[in-house]
């Protein structure tokens, strides 16, 4: 049997329950011509004005290989000429990419998915009214696949709808996908809601998903799951297709979770602040439930817990079996990641926990991770194997917006910029720097005094996934 393949794609959302059972409980013969006529149209006219298409145009240089051979430079220069085939200068290819949106505020705030526009250059809005409109990135977040834009140079008054709450939804309610699929225009589709609190699925760092059955195809990313009073109570991000199209599997972000980096953005604020617990969590198996003495694989064990954490202050141990955030059940780390992120920063939550068989309720407050420490982010030039590698240093604010505990401090390399010599060397956004030629480095300031001094060879020592690695490089 062949496997499925996640296909990252642009989805659009569905509305929960626009029609109940029989009081009789079963099906029936509609009895008026009212009945025969029931349709989606006025959830569809009520929502649809406020659907985007998401046009995101990328600039990618095309070098011709054989000009970085020195060799070959040396007898043709920096530059081919059209007396040289094969030799011609570099070009530049626009790539483009389709997506849908949401917009949700009169001025022009628009929600898609970052993955849509992420390394776009330029990005363009048509509206369903046929208007287009440059847009500029408000925020983005990565970690749950959101991005927020704002339209340039509107005069406002854009239609919009209405966030709902995911957590109204029931499975079996029926819900609406309206985007843009295959670029072929404005479409709707039916369907209802299959699951929800999908997890573990490997879409975003905050895997909690609504599954829905509505026909979702490339293009519809970005775009709205609507309930039957036309709220949206998702945006889609993902299918599960053997084909590359709809196979009836779509997953959308949770209205309440595109609130959270909504609110964020329309603060000001250009990173998503959300409350930080500060332990490591672990799926709970059959064989841990077992030894913890538990009836079920569920909750999110507690593996270790970060030093002046929200959760050392609560009174949290590495053991304690997490199974509710204010009263809200919690299968798995996925799970207790979006009930906790989710809710405002300020005052605190009560967490459900099993400590050595017993059940406990600890009293956790709710703030965002602190900067201990400086960012000072820069990027590393000159003639090394980390040059083009964009570090800063490591805090608590750091360590949770990376989605990592490999080290409480030090510097981590934030991002590499593409067909840099840090690429080529293979170094990753996450790598902790530990030391280079066997100078320690404690800061984005160290790494960037020993990068600049020339040598053979580079020894360089890092922590990746828990894994302390040393390389030596060429210089």
């Amino acid at each position: 049997m062949k496997r499925f393949v996640l296909i990252v794609a642009s989805l659009l959302a569905a509305a929960p329950a626009l029609a109940q059972a029989p009081a009789s409980g079963g099906p029936r013969v509609p009895t008026s011509r009212a009945e025969i006529g029931l349709s989606f149209a006025p959830v569809v006219a009520r929502t649809a004005p406020a659907i985007v298409n998401v046009y995101a145009l990328k600039t990618a240089r095309r070098d011709n290989p054989l000009l970085e051979d020195p060799f070959f430079r040396r007898f043709f220069g920096d530059r081919g000429g059209p007396d040289v085939p094969g030799f011609d200068m570099p070009r530049e290819r626009v790539q483009r990419s389709l997506g849908s949106g949401v917009l949700v505020d009169p001025s022009g705030i628009v929600v898609t998915n970052n993955h849509v526009i992420d390394g776009a250059d330029e990005i363009r809005l048509s509206l369903a009214d046929k208007r287009e409109f440059d847009a500029e990135v408000v925020l983005r977040d990565p970690r749950t696949d959101i991005a927020i834009l704002r339209i340039k140079d509107g005069k406002g008054d854009f239609p919009s709808a209405t966030l709902g709450s995911s957590d109204d939804l029931q499975v079996g309610d029926i819900v609406l996908a309206i985007g843009n699929p295959f670029g072929v225009g404005q479409t709707v589709t039916q369907g209802i809601v299959s699951a929800l609190a999908r997890t573990q699925r490997g879409i975003t760092d905050y895997g909690f998903f609504i599954q829905t059955d509505a026909a979702i195809n490339p293009g519809n990313s970005g775009g709205a799951l609507v309930d039957g009073a036309g709220r949206v109570v998702g945006i889609n991000t993902a299918i599960f297709s053997r084909s590359g199209g709809s196979q009836g599997i779509g997953f959308a972000i949770p209205a309440d979770m595109v609130r959270v980096v909504l609110q964020s953005a329309l603060s000001g604020s250009t990173v998503v602040r959300r409350p930080w617990l500060g332990a490591d969590l672990q799926q709970v198996t059959p064989d841990i439930a077992e030894g913890l003495d538990v009836a079920r694989p569920t909750g999110a064990l507690v593996q270790n817990i970060f030093p002046g954490s929200a959760a050392e202050k609560a009174g949290l141990r590495a053991g304690d079996l997490i199974v509710t955030v204010a009263g809200q059940e919690v299968d798995d780390p996925d799970a207790f990641g979006f009930r906790f992120a989710t809710r405002p920063l300020g005052g605190s939550v009560d967490l459900g926990i099993i400590r050595q068989g017993k059940p406990v309720t600890l009293k956790v407050v709710l703030e965002a991770a602190p900067e201990t420490v400086p960012r000072d982010q820069i990027t590393i030039s000159g003639r090394s194997p980390l040059s083009g590698a964009t570090v800063v240093n490591l805090s608590p604010a750091v360590i949770e917006e990376m989605r990592t505990l490999d080290a409480v401090k030090g510097v981590v390399i934030l991002s590499v910029e593409e067909g840099s010599p840090a690429e080529r060397t293979s170094f990753r956004a996450g790598d902790v720097i530990l030391d280079i030629n066997g100078a320690p480095v404690a800061t984005t300031a160290d790494l960037q005094r020993i990068t600049r001094v020339p040598v053979r060879a580079w020894r360089v020592t890092l922590q990746r996934g828990g894994r302390v690695i040393s390389a030596l490089l060429p210089g």
